[in-house]
């Protein structure tokens, strides 16, 4: 899920200018800038860095260096290996004002990451021949949204249907007091998400450009539940969470609370941390209510590109980019991220206080994923790079 920067005062955009930063990226696909299925088991016993041969020093810098002063209260990062986890790390504070440290399996929130998991349950049934992608959302949901006889199911998924964001609503701003207060406890269904949306203009014409709308996925999780009698989070759990063993893993809808151990997430506001940990994930939904652990997620995104979870056909058409702006690497659901060791697939999040990266290669050798809970960023260019080491050092470390 993505929130717009431009609802938020110049005097607090100081703090979460590097939040904002990483949503941005995880909505435009811009997290190329970065350039210069294992056993559930598996994901419980990772190897030693010694055990691989591989020093992943740079990583846990990086990881340091984001904590050291608080330019995120915390950074966790997994990586796996031929479907092996042969590292996980964690640098600062489970919560600010203690010292209890960060714990490298905890859970957190996924963001926008989400809509990887929601994009592979509509190809399954693409691949089941429940629909196609070419077909339009006119004939599956009449009279969603304006323009809907000329969107293709296609066009939700990679963000080029023109379909106005709902997050662009006032009740989204997370800076804003009665949002800290009542607003972020609010519950949203999807169609209360696309009711939101249609009170804002298309952004162009279906397939004329391309603009990340987190209504998209509100229209894919509508179709998912028109076709299988159940809602999207209760799919995902059935064809992905359980199937994969990804015990870390859910899809709340309305529960405000994370399960098990897990860092807590601020806002840096005039009058002080304000802890956003706790919030009703529907703000968010089918576009960026998921919880999950570095292990999880890379053990996720080493299922789907390796064919575990989609047919060939459909696997190929997840990374098809559009032609359009900034979503050039940006497929269905999948984003390309190429990196100075090579082209990377996954996704990026972020939901207030959380900025989460997934990633992994084609060939199924590397697997990558970092959750951070940005906080104090007087300097949003530098923390963005000491991130963007992170990432880099997690998915080229013991490749060069």
């Amino acid at each position: 899920m993505t929130t717009d920067p431009a609802a938020t005062t110049r005097r607090r955009r100081r703090g979460p200018a590097l939040r904002a930063a990483v949503a941005a990226l995880a909505g435009a696909g811009l997290i190329a800038a970065l350039a210069p299925a294992a056993a559930a088991q598996d994901a419980a016993r990772p190897a030693s860095a010694t055990d691989r041969g591989t020093d992943w020093t740079a990583l846990d810098t990086a990881l340091a260096d984001l904590t050291a002063k608080n330019v995120a209260t915390s950074s966790l990062a997994a990586v796996r290996e031929n479907g092996r986890l042969v590292h996980r790390a964690a640098g600062g504070v489970a919560r600010l004002g203690a010292d209890t440290p960060a714990d490298p399996a905890g859970r957190f929130r996924i963001g926008s990451t989400t809509k990887t998991f929601v994009a592979t349950v509509l190809l399954q049934l693409v691949g089941e021949g429940r629909l196609g992608l070419d077909d339009r959302l006119e004939s599956l949901l009449p009279g969603a949204v304006p323009n809907s006889a000329d969107i293709t199911v296609r066009e939700l998924l990679d963000h080029t249907s023109g379909v106005a964001d709902y997050t662009q609503d006032p009740a989204f701003n997370s800076y804003d007091q009665n949002w800290l207060d009542t607003g972020r406890y609010t519950s949203y269904s999807p169609q209360d998400q696309v009711d939101l949306a249609d009170k804002y203009p298309p952004a162009f014409r279906p397939g004329q450009d391309w603009q990340y709308s987190n209504t998209n996925y509100a229209l894919v999780a509508l179709i998912i539940e028109r076709l299988t009698g159940h809602g999207w989070n209760e799919e995902v759990e059935r064809r992905i969470i359980r199937p994969l063993g990804l015990t870390g893993t859910s899809m709340p809808l309305y529960s405000p609370a994370i399960p098990g151990p897990h860092a807590h997430a601020y806002l840096k506001l005039d009058s002080g941390p304000a802890d956003v940990t706790a919030l009703n994930p529907s703000m968010a939904g089918p576009s960026g209510a998921g919880i999950s652990t570095t292990a999880d997620l890379t053990t996720f995104i080493r299922a789907l590109l390796g064919g575990r979870l989609l047919r060939p056909a459909e696997l190929a058409e997840m990374q098809k980019t559009t032609a359009h702006g900034g979503g050039q690497a940006y497929g269905l659901g999948l984003q390309r991220v190429d990196t100075p060791c090579g082209a990377f697939w996954g996704h990026a999040g972020g939901i207030p206080g959380y900025s989460t990266m997934m990633l992994g290669s084609l060939d199924g050798k590397r697997q990558f994923a970092n959750s951070t809970t940005f906080y104090d960023t007087p300097d949003p260019a530098a923390a963005l790079a000491t991130w963007q080491r992170a990432v880099n050092a997690g998915l080229c470390g013991g490749q060069g």
